[in-house]
């Protein structure tokens, strides 16, 4: 049996900043999947060539942001079940923030997943440069 400490984290535990990670993550990944293929068509191929190594790279981009986003949502749904309270975010406490904070997090990654997996399927759809 796991044992719930009532006790609140330390105040460093609080930070907003893992708020800002898997929208990161998202932008990271669109960012770095449109560089790819705009120096690809650009620099390595000629005029209307076919894009299977930027594909494969995308699809790798995909892999690394979806398995970050996860991460950082697992921690958001930890910190959203912190404590043994089961009500709503509605009281002004410490903890009551933590919770909201984590299931905030939570609700971005799913929101950055569902971006990044839309970038992705760009890739699926175009098969040359054109």
């Amino acid at each position: 049996m796991t044992r719930v400490s009532s006790a609140p984290p330390a105040p460093g535990h609080y930070s907003l900043w893992l708020l800002t990670v898997a929208p990161t993550i998202w932008a990271a990944h669109l960012l770095l999947g449109y560089i790819t293929a705009a120096v690809w068509c650009a620099k390595l191929v000629e005029s209307g060539g076919a894009l299977g190594g930027v594909r494969t790279a995308i699809g790798w981009y995909t892999v690394v942001a979806l398995a970050g986003i996860g991460y950082i949502g697992w921690e958001g749904l930890r910190r959203h079940h912190h404590g043994t309270e089961a009500t709503t975010h509605d009281l002004d406490s410490a903890e009551d923030r933590h919770r909201f904070v984590g299931f905030a997090t939570l609700l971005l990654s799913g929101l950055s997943a569902v971006g990044v997996l839309y970038a992705a399927l760009a890739a699926t759809y175009f098969e040359t440069c054109r």
